[in-house]
């Protein structure tokens, strides 16, 4: 099954949950969430789970749990389609 990694920047406390759009090759993701107790962690997975139509057991958060980079690992899709998915809803 194919995998691929994506770079994530978190915006933890924001008003909305959202993918926010690319830095880069960096996606920014703003949760609602607080950066306590892997809240924000979990916020960013069922978001980036979302815009992508999968589960959020698809997207884990496999580098940078504690900080507001972060490397997720997708489940199901290539890096081509992780990419263009998220650039239709990015906003």
């Amino acid at each position: 099954m194919a995998s691929s990694k994506l770079e994530v920047k978190v915006v933890p406390g924001s008003s909305r949950d959202c993918v926010a759009g690319w830095l880069g090759e960096t996606l920014k993701v703003r949760v609602t969430a607080p950066p306590e107790r892997g809240k924000a962690n979990a916020t960013v997975v069922a978001v980036v789970a979302a815009a992508l139509g999968l589960t959020n057991a698809s997207v884990r958060v496999v580098h940078g749990s504690a900080s507001p980079r972060k490397t997720l690992e997708i489940v199901g899709l290539s890096a081509s389609e992780v990419r263009r998915r998220l650039s239709e809803v990015a906003g």
